[in-house]
């Protein structure tokens, strides 16, 4: 899935304002291992850019605050696979995923319902018969 990925909807992540750098993947390495630039690191600038829907812009910056750095910038690292290509891959598909679980609508309210009478009468049965035990112990 190179290329633009897909956020929700219509939204994509353009590819002109992905920046891209590779790394030597850590671990331990032997000759000619892990000497090539494997780990891939993809940043994005979501405070500045003008790809994201304002709504969508303001509640990733809320949700995500603590992953940003100072200037706004989202960074995703992946290292997972020797090759750069998957790396890179793995890196655009969690960047997407993040962003798409950041930008979803909070969930609907959560509305309070009166509890039924039947459910509460067991609940206090349940309790006096648990008493009754614990005092028969004794």
């Amino acid at each position: 899935m190179s290329g633009p990925y897909r956020i929700r909807g219509s939204v994509f992540l353009p590819e002109s304002e992905l920046v891209w750098r590779f790394m030597r993947s850590s671990g331990p390495g032997g000759q000619h291992v892990n000497t090539s630039d494997s780990q891939a690191e993809l940043r994005f600038d979501l405070a500045r850019t003008e790809a994201l829907p304002p709504v969508w812009k303001r509640r990733a910056l809320e949700r995500l605050a603590g992953r940003l750095t100072g200037d706004g910038v989202l960074v995703v690292r992946a290292a997972e696979h020797r090759s750069q290509w998957r790396n890179r891959e793995t890196a655009g598909v969690r960047m997407a995923a993040l962003l798409a679980e950041a930008t979803a609508p909070p969930p609907p309210a959560r509305r309070k319902r009166k509890l039924p009478r039947a459910l509460n009468e067991r609940r206090l049965r349940e309790k006096k018969r648990r008493g009754e035990v614990k005092r028969g112990r004794s």
